[in-house]
């Protein structure tokens, strides 16, 4: 069920001034309180449904998976203006990720939590979880950026400048950005797997366009265009270290064990970046590791290559040896 906080009199980072946002979200598993809580933060296209029949995350969220919702309290909120509540955010400029992230730890005030045992996100989302560690270095145990990155690279940026041309320009802008953007999603080794040169007799194209048009259309129906366009904008806006302009020292007060994920094929959130990261905070930092996601799927694969997140995952979320204390929480 989708609950809703309202967030009064917020101040973006770039000056615009909003009387009130809700901020929507889920809860999933344990009441807040009674469990570790692990919040969730989704991706671009993505919303607070992260297990049940219709959740995007079910293969790795829910009872008996790697994050089992018998253990842990699951918390996901919404990023204001996607849509999955009906809010949307037209000026979409006013907004950066840092916004969103103030947003999000604003809930977390709401709702009386103070600590997380672990902060998850793929894409978009690690973004969002690298962006609260370094505003709250106290107050996640497990900080897991998968396929993500502390910033917006070049190459990164690109992509989004074509998004965002396609999705000002276009007579069928949802359609046409995805259908590009799920060509940097993937790679040519998994589209050649995926269809080898095939053709739909019924369309008279070849079976990778009718997926694209398909995964087009398909979005159209569930996603609102300044939604997309917000989504698109956000991810260019990513700089932890914009405060302090060096990384280290932009996270050096981070207390979490942070276990970065990244995909060797990732055209998206390249993967060498995610290495240089990890290679970097080791010079100062001792709870740091680097997972690897071997695939041909490329930067989509935290959402196919499961049995390799599982075994990732399991080095946080050892559901036989999980503390079964409450986490501080002010009601308790």
């Amino acid at each position: 069920m989708i609950e809703t906080l309202n967030i009064p009199y917020y101040k973006t980072r770039n000056g615009a001034r909003y009387q009130s946002i809700p901020l929507s979200y889920q809860v999933f598993g344990q009441p807040i309180g009674e469990a570790p809580i692990v919040l969730v933060n989704h991706a671009l296209t993505g919303n607070s449904n992260v297990t049940g029949a219709n959740g995007w995350w079910r293969q790795i969220i829910g009872e008996n998976q790697i994050i089992d919702t018998a253990n842990y309290t699951v918390l996901s909120f919404n990023v204001p203006g996607n849509g999955y509540d009906g809010f949307v955010i037209e000026n979409y400029k006013d907004f950066e990720i840092y916004d969103i992230t103030k947003l999000f730890l604003k809930g977390l005030e709401i709702l009386k939590i103070k600590s997380l045992f672990a902060v998850i996100g793929g894409s978009l989302g690690g973004c969002i979880a690298w962006q609260m560690a370094v505003l709250r270095p106290k107050l996640i145990e497990h900080l897991i950026p998968i396929a993500s990155d502390w910033k917006a690279t070049d190459w990164l940026i690109a992509q989004c400048r074509v998004q965002k041309q396609i999705l000002n320009n276009s007579i069928t802008p949802i359609e046409d950005a995805r259908a590009h953007a799920m060509t940097f999603y993937r790679t040519p080794q998994s589209l050649s797997s995926k269809f080898n040169r095939s053709i739909n007799e019924n369309l008279y194209l070849y079976n990778v366009e009718s997926w694209l048009l398909h995964h087009g259309e398909r979005l159209s129906k569930r996603f609102k265009l300044a939604s997309y366009k917000l989504l698109n904008h956000l991810l260019t806006t990513h700089n932890i270290a914009r405060e302090t302009g060096n990384f280290l020292a932009s996270v050096k007060e981070i207390e979490s064990d942070i276990h970065l994920v990244g995909i060797d094929t990732d055209g998206f959130y390249v993967n060498s970046e995610i290495v240089t990261a990890y290679e970097v905070l080791q010079l100062v930092k001792s709870n740091v590791s680097y997972y690897k996601i071997a695939s041909i799927h490329g930067h989509d694969a935290f959402l196919i290559e499961y049995n390799q997140l599982r075994k990732i995952l399991a080095m946080v979320f050892n559901n036989k040896t999980i503390k079964k204390q409450k986490y501080e929480y002010a009601n308790t």
